[in-house]
């Protein structure tokens, strides 16, 4: 039952990383050289496919959609974080950890939605090769993308329809560097079970779902793949493109398990978990792909060669 009486809280306060100053420093200088050296690389990544007429295929398409995704996740959380190293007292409007949550859960969910759209596409490349193009045409492609979005904000309004009515009386105190739905769940004054199975339904279960199903189908296409001659070329790229869709998946779905398949309980590695997942694989994942691909990192230096050189 909510408080009959209570004064509703209007912010809240971030324990941050670390409360040792010589530790904040440290990872401010760590995260901050590291999200100006990768930033740079995903957006050279969505230049390159935009401008460069060889790269057209659906594939690099997705690619593009991908690494605008994770720009977008990693700075919801990372900007703040930087600041957040040189204040004192880490505080976060209300309105503005609904936010936060609002958009992390949306970008999130979208990029899930994407990962299967993306092995939707190596399946039509590796089982239909003589389709490919018909069954991947960029309007398909470009209605694909759009219901990962649809789908990922649907999945955002959920979360943030069963935080906003909850009781918040005190304490306000989150202990992360963030707003996400397993924290702010833990401080509400009333028994949020039925709320908690809910979310742990609507992001816990679909990530291990579709985590599952993905890890299948790759395995399922290498198995394909196999079957073919190991020295062609094009079956080559095939198979690196697969393993780095793998790395991938498990690197976003990973974490995603482990934070949201559980009851909202704090253990010891979840600040740890949550900066690889909000922070660091997000802006990795276009940089694996892009070191596994040939064409896009001859198209990305013949770009930086023409504009810097």
């Amino acid at each position: 039952m909510e408080p009959a009486n209570y004064t509703r809280v209007t912010e809240f306060v971030l324990t941050g990383l670390s409360q040792t100053r010589e530790v904040q420093l440290v990872l401010f200088v760590i995260f901050l050289s590291f999200y100006l050296v990768i930033l740079p690389g995903n957006i050279l990544i969505i230049c390159t496919i935009r401008l460069d007429p060889h790269l057209t295929s659906p594939m690099y398409f997705l690619l593009a959609n991908l690494a605008f995704l994770d720009i977008w996740y990693s700075s919801i959380t990372a900007p703040k974080m930087l600041v957040d190293f040189f204040v004192e007292r880490k505080t976060v409007s209300f309105g503005g950890c609904i936010a936060q949550l609002f958009f992390l859960h949306f970008v999130g969910a979208s990029e899930m939605f994407l990962l299967t759209v993306m092995a939707f596409d190596r399946y039509a490349a590796v089982c239909r090769p003589l389709h490919y193009a018909t069954i991947m045409n960029r309007r398909l492609c470009c209605k694909l993308v759009a219901l990962s979005w649809i789908g990922g904000f649907i999945h955002s309004i959920i979360q943030v329809a069963l935080i906003v009515p909850l009781p918040f009386c005190g304490p306000n105190e989150l202990d992360s560097y963030f707003c996400d739905i397993t924290h702010v769940v833990r401080i509400a004054c009333s028994n949020t079970f039925p709320e908690e199975l809910v979310m742990i339904f609507s992001s816990g279960l679909i990530s291990v779902v579709c985590f599952i199903a993905l890890i299948m189908s790759y395995a399922f296409l290498l198995a394909m793949l196999k079957r073919h001659s190991a020295s062609d070329e094009s079956i080559k790229r095939a198979r690196s493109t697969c393993y780095s869709h793998i790395i991938i998946v498990v690197l976003m779905f990973g974490p995603s398990i482990y934070i949201y398949a559980r009851p909202f309980d704090s253990f010891s590695l979840d600040k740890v978990v949550s900066v690889f997942h909000t922070v660091i694989f997000p802006l990795l994942n276009p940089i694996i792909y892009t070191l596994r691909n040939k064409e896009v990192k001859t198209a990305m230096r013949k770009l930086v060669n023409m504009h810097i050189m």
